[in-house]
């Protein structure tokens, strides 16, 4: 057993299981707290599928290759994930609403939801200033809501009935300063079953993943799975055990007279039909007629290589986060003071700034500088009128 994670393998689960419960491999366990082999067997078989159309969907979200390994499915508690995550981690809270009841949890890394954010947004992903703020967490939010919707798709083919979730929330949690995994999610306070994947984006993410669910919601996946398995089962057998239909004689033809072959000569400066050996024509005028016909050869011809960009993905990526809202700041100046200039302000102060009357104002969107404007007047607000964008 790992002391970071606690990752167990299938020989230690099962001496674990023996060892606990009295059981078998081959044994069950009723207690909500333990799986049986088969049980995590179907987890993390469940998880694989469901990871792997995930990442199909993060793909076109981010227009980078991604890679999700396959899942490795272990007991954990709370003490486990603080000893493996040192850092704030961002918790998305995934809850289903038709065909399963319950909920888990997905964490990543901070450094990692800021460069998938980055990247929704149109970035190179090295864009990471800053702490991680709403806007990151409802772009995360937004790209587990196409992720793990499209998982949940394909969870309802496994499962053979509906699927949906609810909206994913997301929180950034500081693993040092929560003592206590109650805070998060009730489940959290005993032990659950934790799912870690190792995920690659493109060269800017080499880290892993980790989804967390009770046992409970564990379980209900695999009744379901063998519930399904059982199902096919018995279509199957009833359709072997089905009389096969009488074979039906097939009506024989009527004999139709042979007609004699007539001889078809080519016209004069008609070339001979291809294909089809002419009668009566010996086969060495034959290999002498097939390789004086003319073979028409070009080079062939490919399209040009374009990159990675295509416009058409980057304008769908575009319109996934169109809703996120933005920070529009209208800056009309700045100015330096000493902490001594500062202490003396009182009503009526006045403070230069660093621009003249008359000269265009800055506009910033989250802090960054994105065009000039000059100020106007709409009833009884000001406003901005937009009079140069600035290309960075």
């Amino acid at each position: 057993m790992d002391g970071m994670d606690g990752v167990l393998s299938q020989e230690e689960i099962s001496a674990l299981l023996n060892e606990d419960t009295g059981m078998g491999a081959a044994g069950g366990a009723d207690d909500l707290g333990e799986l049986t082999p088969d049980e995590i067997d179907a987890i993390g078989e469940i998880s694989n599928i469901s990871m792997g159309t995930a990442a199909t969907t993060l793909f076109s979200l981010v227009n980078r290759k991604v890679d999700i390994s396959t899942p490795v499915v272990s007991f954990a508690t709370w003490d486990d994930i603080v000893e493996a995550y040192e850092r704030p981690c961002v918790f998305i809270r995934i809850a289903y609403t038709v065909g399963l009841d319950g909920s888990n949890l997905l964490v990543l890394k901070e450094h990692d939801v800021k460069i998938i954010t980055d990247l929704m947004m149109g970035g190179d992903g090295t864009n990471l200033e800053g702490e991680l703020g709403e806007l990151h967490l409802s772009a995360i939010s937004e790209a587990m809501n196409q992720m793990m919707g499209s998982a949940a798709t394909s969870l309802s083919s496994m499962l053979n009935k509906m699927i949906d979730i609810s909206p994913p929330s997301a929180d950034l949690v500081d693993l040092k300063d929560t003592l206590n995994g109650e805070e998060v999610d009730e489940f959290l306070a005993g032990r659950f079953v934790k799912i870690s994947f190792k995920m690659e984006i493109g060269d800017l993410i080499n880290s892993e993943i980790m989804q967390l669910y009770p046992f409970s919601f564990a379980k209900e996946m695999c009744s379901s799975v063998a519930q399904n398995m059982e199902a096919d089962t018995s279509t199957s057998s009833s359709a072997d055990t089905s009389p096969a239909p009488a074979p039906q004689p097939e009506p024989q033809p009527a004999p139709q007279p042979m007609a004699a072959p007539q001889m078809q000569q080519p016209m004069a400066g008609q070339q001979p039909m291809m294909g089809m050996p002419m009668m009566g024509m010996p086969m060495g005028d034959m290999s002498q007629m097939y390789a004086q016909q003319p073979v028409n050869v070009q080079p062939a011809q490919f399209q040009p290589f374009a990159g990675d960009f295509n416009p058409i993905t980057q304008q769908e990526n575009i319109g996934l986060i169109m809703d996120v809202p933005l920070d529009v700041t209208v800056e009309l100046g700045r100015t330096s003071k000493s902490i001594h200039d500062i202490l003396e302000f009182a009503p009526g102060t006045i403070i230069e700034l660093n621009k003249i009357a008359g000269e265009p104002i800055d506009v910033l969107v989250n802090g960054k500088y994105v065009a000039k404007g000059e100020v106007v007047v709409l009833e009884e607000s000001f406003g901005v009128r937009i009079t140069e964008i600035i290309n960075n």
